[in-house]
């Protein structure tokens, strides 16, 4: 028996790739990008503009808000509201791995139990891997996405949980994937779930 599943990851730490493979090991859903489809189509907003107001939250960000703050406020926490619903029409329908959006928070606060997975690695692993998913050989390009992402992550993390995004506090399990392996964080995880009674 398994349980529903929340992973949050640093950028390059292959919290997505680790998530997949726990859900197909488990053969359960996992839920992602669907997340934002649900989200464009329950809003009718555009896709695009859902998926940058929805994590990426950059200096220009900061000072937009500063400029526009109830506007800016008003449309994050619109798509923030929608897709809290859809997390939990998602975690109604049994076990399932569901990654980032604060599912972790979400799940907590209406009383819905799952195991809360923080995925990190140290940089040299982490760069590697960001190296693959930017298609860039640059140091310097490689350290801004990363740098980039975890803070965009962190602040969205802060500003619907008022928690802080990475503290081992908020989750039952941390795992360092560029030490352990992905094949031992999908064992462990798996482990962890199965031992959790439904």
């Amino acid at each position: 028996m398994s349980c529903i599943i929340t992973i949050s990851r640093e950028y390059g730490a292959g919290g997505h790739s680790i998530a997949s493979r726990v859900a197909r090991e488990l053969g359960i859903e996992v839920y992602d990008k669907d997340i934002i489809r649900n989200t464009v189509r329950d809003s009718g907003l555009d896709a695009g503009v859902v998926e940058r107001e929805e994590e990426e939250i950059s200096r220009a960000d900061a000072i937009w808000r500063w400029i526009t703050p109830a506007a800016y406020t008003d449309r994050r926490e619109a798509i923030h509201e929608i897709e809290r619903k859809v997390i939990l029409m998602l975690a109604s329908k049994g076990p399932c791995v569901i990654i980032g959006r604060c599912a972790d928070v979400i799940l907590n606060e209406a009383n819905v139990d799952s195991l809360n997975v923080f995925i990190y690695a140290d940089v040299l692993h982490r760069a590697a891997r960001v190296s693959e998913l930017i298609d860039s050989k640059n140091p310097g390009e490689i350290q801004k996405a990363m740098k980039r992402h975890d803070a965009a992550r962190h602040s969205y993390y802060q500003q619907f949980t008022g928690k802080r995004w990475g503290d081992f506090q908020n989750y039952n399990l941390a795992l360092d994937s560029g030490m352990l392996g992905y094949d031992t964080c999908v064992k462990l995880i798996c482990e962890a779930a199965q031992a959790i009674k439904a």
